[in-house]
């Protein structure tokens, strides 16, 4: 039901820039042992954490100056992976004392990894943010979690607008979300699942942050890109004014989830997040109960995908999928087909 491979040509969220400084960091990921740390001038570098002579972790030795000196032997290693010095034998650093160097880039306030050929790497294949830098729009804190789960059923999940009326009832759930229809449009590189209900409530996240009264018109639309960001948009407008995206009401609130899933193995996955509103910019308070609120819900995804995951990987009888699964199914042959173009030719 999943792969064991990952995409690998492409950008991942590695940790929130505040997860790394000028200390050594140790991390699995894409089933890799990789470790972290930033140059004097900030700039942060992912290596492979293993020295070539014994593998014992570089993560287990020092940060000098730029380099990483093993705790072993002492063999020095640069940003890019080169062997730069080798104390025991001075002047004759081995030729084929070379680790692993990963392409990272930060922006957005996370730290990206391209854990596939390193030649392809490309800032520009990064996910555009739009009004990311607009001081009219207003962000949450970058949230974290690890979930015992593959990442595809994250996907799954957020492919998913319907599991909102049952997991999530004190948040996103709401008229509407449990059987109004859902419409679904693929692209070359995501899957968006979305529908708008119209003249209904506001869902219990949304009722305190938005300025008009009375019923709403909601647009749910759950976005997955390749290979693994996940973007939910919520679309709230005075009932009888939704219903097309390029004509909103001035008063019309919009509220983007982004979330960046980054497999650890087949059995983890590192979840990072943020949102971005249309309004209320400054007002802190605002941000931090937006936060709360989604740090809740999320776990209680957290929660449902673990038992999901456990369940899935040793079933006792057959699993069966539902049409509200069409595009979480998509998804994922968007990825197997990113997964077997990458596979070297036999």
């Amino acid at each position: 039901m999943f792969s064991e491979e990952f995409p690998r040509n492409c950008w991942y969220v590695a940790g929130r820039s505040e997860d790394f400084d000028r200390a050594l960091k140790a991390l699995k990921l894409f089933g890799d042992k990789i470790v972290f740390y930033r140059k004097a001038d900030g700039t942060p570098v992912a290596l492979e954490d293993a020295c070539p002579h014994r593998k014992l972790p570089l993560s287990k030795g020092t940060v000098e100056g730029d380099t990483v000196v093993c705790g072993y032997h002492g063999l020095t290693f640069d940003g890019s992976g080169a062997c730069v010095a080798a104390p025991t034998q001075e002047g004759a650093v081995p030729k084929r004392a070379r680790v692993v160097s990963y392409p990272v880039i930060e922006k957005y306030g996370f730290v990206w990894i391209w854990p596939g050929d390193a030649t392809l790497a490309d800032a520009a294949k990064l996910i555009d943010i739009p009004n990311f830098d607009d001081p009219t729009w207003g962000k949450t804190r970058r949230g974290a979690l690890d979930i015992a789960c593959n990442y595809l059923w994250i996907t799954d999940n957020l492919l998913d607008p319907s599991h909102v009326a049952w997991v999530h009832l004190t948040s996103f759930a709401g008229g509407g979300t449990d059987n109004v229809p859902l419409e679904i449009t693929e692209g070359d590189d995501r899957v968006v699942v979305w529908r708008w209900i119209p003249d209904r409530p506001a869902a219990p996240y949304y009722q305190q942050f938005i300025e008009f009264e009375g019923n709403c018109d909601r647009k749910q639309h759950y976005e997955c890109r390749l290979p693994s960001t996940a973007i939910n948009k919520s679309i709230y407008t005075p009932a009888g004014t939704g219903g097309d995206d390029d004509n909103l009401p001035a008063d019309a609130f919009v509220n983007f989830s982004y979330n960046f899933m980054t497999p650890v193995d087949e059995d983890h996955t590192l979840y990072f997040w943020f949102q971005h509103r249309n309004a209320l910019a400054d007002d802190t308070e605002v941000s931090e109960r937006m936060f709360a609120g989604a740090t809740m819900a999320f776990n209680e995804d957290k929660d449902v995908l673990e038992a999901v995951h456990a369940g899935m990987k040793a079933p006792a009888t057959p699993y069966l999928n539902l049409g509200l699964d069409a595009g979480a199914m998509r998804f994922r042959k968007l990825v197997k087909t990113m997964v077997d173009a990458e596979r070297p030719a036999s």
